[in-house]
């Protein structure tokens, strides 16, 4: 239930906050504000504690299973997955780029100098290791126990993954609410809140037009190779979207997503394949959403955004999001130390990415399992055209020795 909860708790910390720093403000009585500024300040080192345990403790697994699937499929779906991922944060950009100079206010949450609603004291929390570090530490853990098939070490990294777990439902779930709102009373009392969600609700409107977009896309792709009607794919995958929007899980709705693909007429074997997988590594839905929102925060704080900035950052989001907690806004709490170390982001910018990423979460979600099944659909194709070259060459081979 915690899952269904979370939504409606963000609004509810951005409605507090926006009510506490106006009244804060009318009054001149800002030591509530500096309270809960000075909360976030704390969460907000904390969260930059966690990040790099998450990545470690859900990618290890992760890439661990990677190599018990079957060779030639799984390295076709990986790679179908990361380009999928990477095109749809090209797309973002390309999106942004022309959209986003147009609603956006520059410099809107550019650094100013608010010393009195400062946080009354901060604690410093430093991450026992950078985000690149983590990475390859991840990386180099999983291919290592794929390989040496290290039973035991495996489950130590499955264990750790169920404490991080624990920490990011019972503590950053339950906390996340508070922190927004020290963020936004923050904004108010500043006087810039109204612009700002003026601002971020175009941005809003902005990345779910342009998931719908990228679903056409792919199943515009998927109909040129399999020959069936884009229309009818996406009508049989209505159950799974809107089971997506529900649970806000890929993982939750990989039995009605399974279940839509074999309607769609991919086979058994490509489907078990390539669905369970996809849940964790094609994130389109995610990847759009954090790119253009990343890209407004840094419009809005006095930074334009290039091409040669924006691509790395896509790169290193498709990897860092490769087996992303099942929970709500995995996606970005993976992404953050991203953020923090190739854009610098600071807290409240961070926070502001939070409550984009986590008010949409259910439609980067249901974007997410309806790209898989479209993906499963080019799998399937290509995977029997190799078969079919595979046995034709066999036969070959069979004739040539039987001569």
């Amino acid at each position: 239930m915690k899952k269904l909860e979370l939504f409606p708790k963000l609004i509810l910390g951005i409605l507090f906050g926006v009510l506490l720093g106006s009244i804060c403000k009318s009054t001149n009585i800002l030591f509530p504000v500096r309270l809960l500024s000075t909360f976030s300040s704390i969460f907000g080192s904390f969260l930059n504690f966690i990040i790099p345990f998450i990545i470690i403790a859900f990618i290890v697994p992760g890439i661990a299973e990677l190599g018990k699937g079957s060779g030639k499929l799984l390295g076709l779906t990986v790679l179908l997955a990361y380009i999928s991922t990477v095109f749809s944060g090209i797309l973002a950009f390309v999106t942004g780029i022309n959209i986003l100079p147009n609603v956006l206010n520059v410099d809107q949450l550019a650094p100013k100098s608010d010393l009195y609603l400062e946080a009354f004291f901060t604690i410093e929390i430093p991450p026992i290791m950078g985000v690149m570090t983590a990475l390859v530490t991840a990386f180099m853990i999983g291919i290592g126990i794929s390989h040496i098939k290290g039973k035991n070490l495996i489950n130590v990294f499955v264990d750790l993954q169920e404490l991080i777990e624990l920490v990011v439902k019972n503590i950053l779930l339950p906390l996340i609410p508070i922190h927004i709102s020290g963020i936004f009373s923050k904004l108010t009392a500043s006087g810039e809140i109204f612009s700002t969600i003026k601002t971020f609700s175009l941005v809003y409107i902005s990345f779910l037009i342009l998931q719908f977009i990228y679903l056409a896309i792919q199943y515009s792709i998927a109909w040129g190779l399999s020959k069936k009607s884009p229309i009818k794919l996406l009508k049989n995958m209505v159950p799974a979207y809107f089971t997506a929007i529900g649970t806000q899980s890929s993982a939750a709705a990989i039995p009605f997503t399974l279940k839509s693909t074999l309607k769609n007429g991919v086979s058994e074997e490509v489907a078990n394949f390539v669905i369970p997988l996809c849940a964790t590594i094609h994130l389109a839905g995610d990847t759009i959403t954090i790119t253009l929102s990343a890209m407004a925060v840094l419009m809005m704080s006095g930074t334009v955004p290039t091409f040669a900035t924006m691509f790395p950052f896509i790169l290193m989001l498709g990897i860092t999001m490769v087996a992303a907690p099942g929970i709500p806004g995995g996606g970005i709490y993976a992404s953050l130390g991203l953020l923090k170390d190739m854009f610098m982001f600071t807290q409240p910018q961070q926070g502001i990415m939070i409550a984009l990423h986590v008010s949409q979460d259910s439609f980067g979600t249901a974007t997410n399992i309806t790209g898989d099944c479209a993906l499963s659909i080019v799998v399937d194709q290509i995977y029997k055209k190799l078969n079919k070259n595979t046995s034709k060459k066999e036969i070959d081979n069979f004739n040539e020795i039987g001569a």
